[in-house]
């Protein structure tokens, strides 16, 4: 009937535009409706029927394979039906046309080769319980995985059997003492501890004798003994060859039919616990058996210790495991193999039984560890694993006692997670630095990946015009693609680095998506490992198999899945950082600032770094093109005179709410732990141009005016200069000869190099290269200026000033041709020879008075406009206008940049 009204409807519809995938989701629906009732019908009269649990489970067999075969049926139908469909347009001079051929092809070609291995969990999404099919692999590859599976079952199941009968092992004697004048629990409290445990421990037993039975016939072996578990090849290769016609699903379906033995244990678990806790804390007799409780697994029988409430958290984490293990069984087995409608029933049957356990998340999250602590989840999140394989994004997990790294993945459609390393918070060393930016090549992929983003973007704002979203599996498309660009960034594009260094010798580095983030980890762990004491070994498999019921981060920082947008700032953001104060000590120090939203453009940028002092001050202008954000953070980082490495002294968030960001400059000051930063902060709305599909190569400084240089720093006294300054003070005040010795012509070569090409990696070489390569890249800077720092017009006056003979009149002159040089010459110069100053006050240790200095820096500083051929009278007049400077007592103090206007300033 279905069949032949296509024709008609088509007709009725009028749409000559009409999609034929459209066309059969409609008519699929239909027919799926009109079985589905089928189904449910003869299901109901099918539970009339049913007097017992054996009709129960043929029952479930019977409906199985006829919802399977009417599946099949429907598929065949509807292929039928769009035949007829197609047929139909075609004698209408109609060409089909796909849903996703309306889309533009650009937009959604792949821009990764690889696929991305984490599972989004937006609302985009669901997640169901169960996948609908196994995976599509060749027959030979999912035996072969069977093998691996069904081998991995059987060596849990002999350590967890091992670990029952642990926990069993003291029961006798309590139930002996209880009887005493001195009982250790009494008869109840000893019931109440271990109920049910020997039934876990008979179900498990039987279980694993008849499937090490089936698996390895030709060996006879006790569940208890550790022998023939390393058996290695041999049994596994004969194992492999025999799988096709080796039925293992009617032992998982008899375990599953039995689980309502954990049932009791489940609901009895936190009196248990209450009682092994309470009996810690009173009797010392107990709190030694508790502590002591040892169980050897593997072959090599060595003794790992436990605790008694991680012995009793074993079968909760048991039965939450056994749906993830007969998951895995049937996705590797084919379908046509005996076992695949056995193990989905059993999976089904397990799935149920879990769903109606009352999991408490006491019992979830927590569980004794050997000095009486609870391993509780601190903190999760997503980071970049960096390792030999390259950068992948993880999941890392803080507990009490170590740090956990999973692999977020598939199982079907269902999230697992997979372990990568683990490391002890004991004695844990912590290290972080800033990534250097990669090659000019990646810096061009990381630039197309982000104006393709801002294309899709906009694709997805077109789709969702007037607040109708779309549903289609195009918009689905381009939100996946988005989501793939937006991680691909957070993998790929520099950032911080954390090393962790543990006492075992094992050693991981995980990079950061902020400095706020870095700095977010770091005080948590290294909180968290001061309270540290003693660890249990963990049992891996079972703490990450729990990560996906105690995780608290559900996804990475993705900006693309985020909801209420209207209400986001779009548009530029300016930041002048000012000042701060509260510094206990001198140090050197700057400030980093970070916005969030869509990576379009760059998210960070820092200031420079401040003289050595208590109160830095910046004046520097940081300029975000942002879409999206809502966000404004801050870190302050100072770095010390003897310090190995940068300390972050403090943090701060601020909420960038659109009702109150202003066009004009609003002053605030925050507090960045011991630190207050003052700040400012202006905001102009406007739509974005697109981003560059080539990165932003950065202007070079050497031989170019130095008005030109400042100009496009927003300064009045270039980076450079200061950077080089504010190192030499640093660390080459007490150098002998700084500023006369002239440091390896290789390292100014590499340091000119880098501020021509990358300022931030240049003050990254200003700290670890030699003090004296640092000075002669400063002298090498004003010597290579096309036009000197003092302009050549400027000769003559100086050299006629120096001939008046009255010392005041001489320098009153000598101030007011300073004061008449531009101002990006005259602060720098005023800069400079304070500095120069500061260098001479510890002439006594470095060798370097006025006079030599003057020497040093008067022919770079001051040229005359033509040559002459008496050289020594220039040199002399060079020489001596800058030691005149030096040593004027009314010398004004520089201004690094240009103040806010006042009328402009919102406080």
């Amino acid at each position: 009937m279905l069949k032949h009204s296509t024709t008609d409807f088509l007709v009725a519809t009028g749409h000559r535009s009409f999609t034929v995938c459209r066309l059969c989701r409609i008519l699929g629906a239909w027919i799926l409706d009109y079985h589905c009732s089928l189904f449910e019908s003869r299901k109901n009269m099918s539970l009339v029927t049913t007097n017992n649990s054996q009709c129960e489970s043929e029952r479930i067999h019977f409906t199985t394979v006829e919802l399977h075969t009417v599946t099949l049926d429907s598929s065949r139908l509807l292929m039928e039906i769009y035949t007829e469909a197609v047929d139909y347009l075609k004698a209408y001079g109609i060409s089909p046309v796909t849903e996703d051929e309306t889309m533009d092809s650009d937009l959604l070609q792949d821009v990764f080769t690889e696929e991305t291995e984490w599972v989004s969990h937006s609302p985009l999404q669901t997640e169901p319980c169960l996948p609908s099919t196994p995976t599509t692999e060749s027959p030979d590859d999912l035996l072969q995985k069977r093998t691996v599976v069904l081998k991995g079952v059987l060596i849990s199941e002999e350590i967890y059997l091992t670990e029952l009968e642990t926990l069993l092992t003291p029961m006798k004697a309590l139930k002996a003492a209880a009887g005493t004048s001195q009982p250790v629990l009494s008869t109840e409290q000893v019931q109440t501890v271990f109920y049910q445990i020997p039934e876990l421990r008979d179900l498990h037993k039987d279980f694993y004798t008849s499937l090490r039975a089936k698996l390895q016939p030709d060996e006879v072996m006790d569940p208890g003994s550790q022998q023939g578990l390393e058996r290695e090849e041999a049994p596994v290769m004969q194992l492999c060859h025999r799988e096709q016609h080796l039925c293992v699903g009617d032992l998982f379906q008899k375990f599953v039919n039995q689980l309502g033995v954990y049932r009791g244990f489940i609901d009895n678990y936190e009196n248990a616990v209450e009682i092994v806790q309470k009996c810690m804390q009173s009797d010392q007799r107990f709190r030694t058996l508790a502590e002591s409780m040892m169980s050897s697994k593997g072959s090599d029988n060595v003794k790992t210790k436990y605790t008694f409430e991680a012995l009793l958290y074993k079968p909760l984490d048991r039965v939450m495991k056994t749906t993830l293990v007969l998951h895995d069984l049937w996705k590797h087995t084919p379908p046509d193999h005996p076992d695949s409608i056995m193990l989905q029933e059993a999976l089904r049957l397990s799935s149920s039984f879990l769903s109606g356990v009352n999991e408490r998340s006491q019992c979830k999250r927590s569980v004794k560890l050997s000095r009486g602590e609870r391993r509780q989840l601190m903190r999760d999140g997503f980071v970049v694993d960096v390792c030999e394989n390259g950068h992948n994004l993880r999941h890392l997990f803080l507990y009490t006692d170590m740090l956990l790294c999973a692999r977020l993945t598939s199982a079907g459609r269902q999230a697992q997670y997979r372990f990568c390393w683990y490391l002890p918070l004991v004695g844990l060393k912590l290290h972080w630095a800033a990534e250097h930016l990669p090659s000019s090549e990646y810096q061009v992929k990381i630039s197309k990946t982000r104006a393709k983003m801002y294309q899709l973007k906009q694709a997805l704002q077109q789709h969702t015009k007037g607040g109708k979203v779309s549903v289609s599996r195009a918009v689905d498309r381009l939100r996946r693609k988005l989501e793939e660009c937006e991680i691909w960034l957070l993998t790929n594009t520099p950032s911080f680095t954390l090393d962790l260094h543990s006492t075992s010798g094992k050693s991981h580095t995980i990079r950061l998506f902020s400095l706020y983030d870095l700095t977010e980890w770091r005080e948590a762990i290294e909180k968290q490992s001061g309270n540290c004491i003693e660890t249990v070994p963990p049992d891996l498999l079972s703490v990450t198999g729990s990560c996906i019921k105690l995780r608290m981060t559900q996804q990475p920082p993705l900006h693309c899945v985020q909801s209420n947008e209207s209400a986001h700032i779009c548009g530029n953001l300016y930041v002048m950082v000012q000042s701060a104060c509260g510094l206990q000590n001198p140090s050197s120090a700057y400030v980093c600032v970070e916005v969030d939203g869509f990576e379009f453009y760059d998210r960070r940028k820092q200031t420079c770094l401040s003289a050595f002092c208590v109160t830095p001050q910046w004046d520097e202008e940081l300029v975000f093109q942002v879409e999206g954000a809502q966000q404004l953070f801050l870190v302050f980082v100072s770095q010390y005179e003897n310090g190995t490495q940068d300390d972050i002294v403090g943090r701060a968030v601020l909420n960038l709410d659109t009702d109150n960001m202003f066009k004009k400059w609003k002053k605030v000051t925050c507090s960045l732990g011991q630190v207050d930063v003052t700040l400012s902060i202006k905001y102009m709305p406007h739509p974005l141009d697109p981003p560059s599909t080539t990165p932003l190569v950065q202007e070079p400084v050497f031989c170019v005016p130095i008005g030109q240089v400042a100009m496009q720093e927003s300064v009045l006294v270039p980076h450079i200069v200061r950077s080089c300054v504010e190192e030499i003070e640093r660390r080459g005040l007490k150098e002998e000869g700084i500023y006369r010795i002239s440091g390896a012509s290789t390292e100014i070569q590499a340091l000119k190099h880098a501020f021509n090409t990358n300022y931030r990696e240049a003050v990254s070489k200003l700290r670890t290269i030699d003090v004296n390569a640092v000075s002669g890249t400063l002298k090498l800077y004003f010597r290579e200026l096309p036009l000197p720092l003092i302009p050549s017009e400027r000769f003559k006056e100086l050299a006629d000033a120096l001939e008046i003979g009255d010392p005041y009149r001489r320098a009153h002159s000598m101030l007011t041709l300073l004061q008449d040089l531009p101002d990006v010459n005259r602060n720098t110069l005023l800069f400079l020879l304070h500095h120069l100053r500061r260098v001479a006050e510890r002439k006594e240790e470095n060798k370097m008075s006025l006079s030599n200095l003057a020497t040093v820096f008067g022919p770079s500083l001051l040229r005359p406009p033509v040559a002459r051929v008496d050289i020594s009278q220039e040199v002399e007049v060079q020489v001596q206008v800058i030691f005149l400077y030096l040593q004027s007592q009314n010398l004004p103090e520089a201004i690094l940049t240009k103040h806010l206007d006042i009328d402009d300033l919102e406080t």
